[in-house]
């Protein structure tokens, strides 16, 4: 990443690399190494094309004592979870979002010190408790929206938009010029449209954004993230620059749509790009048509975008073949290449983008993480105001309110967070 990238990503070389990790494999000798694990995955995808026996297979070369089975889950939150409570959880898999941070340890077995695997990785504090390891992220994902390149270009838009107002013009341009539905919602399966929320810090280019709603007491106020964020997408509903219907919407089918052009774009984070562009290679589109822009807004002549992590990779803390379990986590994460094959952002230090990102570097986009300090009050707060920032139903409402199927208005609805958000953060304490 260039001089601009606001994260230190500098360091470790991925490829061939060095000997195992010092915390993570105990062991530099590989020939000791040896036993049968079984890793859990969300990407049934890649379970089912072969792709995670390919990867399995390059591991071999260096851990050929090492047998390595795959379990793929649709549903992983839910599927995961309840394996969680039965003690069947395989020997590694990625971190439920629903398992409290406390319990971890209880869990997941600690892969070293924070210190010394963060030389290597990057949000490593995302995983941590008192300087213990026990997720590593495999890859990083960048907020903004991704859009088919070619639709866009055949509305005449030549450049990303700076501003909200040139956002709106843009989806005008496509809706008058091109048969594509400007932009998707994706309602109906909800989670899409808390995409939104990982934007949080993205109109301030504000690393502390989302730890300053523990001390605020309006978030939906003129100036403020989730203000701006979710005006934008009031607006967009409300001009009737999507798709008709939006309870009918379908993620899976969406995919194609924009993979072929007849969705011109969708708010989701840069681990998208990859499955759009598969989709399109599938449908008969080009995946070369698939780009991802940030948000249509700047910060002293500036783009920003807020990068965190994707799923952590943890070890079962009860496996009987940890070694063998950490020797598989150490080299996917670092060596296998599959971040880049996903179009990602790898979370090795040094690591270059991929292609499909490397617009960001080239237009210096700010890039930030967000601190999480006052994660555990915002949580409380957010609960407490039964608001969900990371839920879909609040965003469902606000796009009701924008398409006119239920009555009120966007101030009116702003207020009503505001109330409930200041009435919880104020029993917070």
């Amino acid at each position: 990443m260039g001089a601009a990238t606001a994260l230190a990503l500098t360091g470790c070389t991925v490829g061939g690399g060095p000997a195992p990790l010092k915390g993570v494999v105990s062991t530099a000798d590989r020939s000791k190494v040896s036993g049968a694990i079984t890793v859990l995955t969300n990407r049934v995808d890649q379970v089912n094309s072969g792709q995670l026996k390919k990867y399995a297979a390059e591991f071999n070369r260096l851990y050929p004592k090492v047998k390595v089975n795959f379990e793929g889950f649709v549903d992983y939150e839910g599927e995961v979870g309840k394996r969680l409570a039965k003690g069947d959880y395989g020997d590694v898999l990625l971190i439920p979002d629903n398992v409290p941070t406390d319990q971890w340890p209880r869990y997941f077995a600690s892969l070293g010190n924070s210190r010394e695997l963060s030389d290597t990785f990057d949000y490593i504090d995302y995983g941590t408790i008192d300087e213990r390891v026990y997720g590593i992220a495999g890859v990083g994902i960048a907020s903004g929206l991704v859009y088919n390149k070619a639709v866009w270009a055949k509305a005449g838009i030549t450049d990303w938009p700076t501003t909200p107002d040139l956002f709106i013009a843009d989806l005008k341009a496509i809706k008058e010029k091109t048969q594509s539905i400007p932009y998707y919602t994706n309602y109906h399966d909800g989670w899409p449209l808390r995409q939104w929320s990982d934007a949080i810090g993205v109109p301030t280019c504000d690393n502390t954004a989302r730890d300053r709603l523990a001390r605020t007491a309006s978030p939906w106020t003129p100036g403020m993230d989730l203000f701006e964020i979710d005006s934008l997408l009031y607006r967009v509903v409300h001009e009737k620059l999507t798709e008709s219907e939006p309870q009918a919407t379908d993620w899976e089918l969406s995919k194609k749509l924009i993979g072929t052009g007849h969705v011109a774009t969708m708010e989701l984070g840069s681990w998208a790009i990859s499955q759009l562009r598969d989709a399109a290679r599938a449908a008969g589109g080009n995946p070369d048509d698939i780009g991802f822009m940030p948000l249509p807004v700047q910060r002293d002549g500036h783009f920003c975008t807020v990068v965190q992590p994707d799923y952590k990779f943890a070890v079962n803390v009860h496996s009987p073949n940890q070694e063998a379990a950490r020797a598989w986590l150490e080299w996917y994460i670092t060596r296998s290449g599959s971040a880049g094959a996903d179009e990602s952002i790898s979370s090795v230090r040094g690591a270059k983008l991929p292609a499909t990102l490397q617009p960001l570097d080239d237009r210096a986009v700010r890039m930030i993480p967000q601190t999480r300090e006052q994660l555990a009050k915002v949580d409380e707060i957010d609960r407490a105001a039964g608001i969900g920032l990371d839920a879909p139903d609040y965003r469902r409402r606000l796009v009701d309110l924008a398409s006119g199927s239920v009555q009120g208005d966007l101030n009116s609805y702003f207020a009503d967070l505001n109330r409930r958000w200041g009435k919880a953060r104020q029993a917070a304490g």
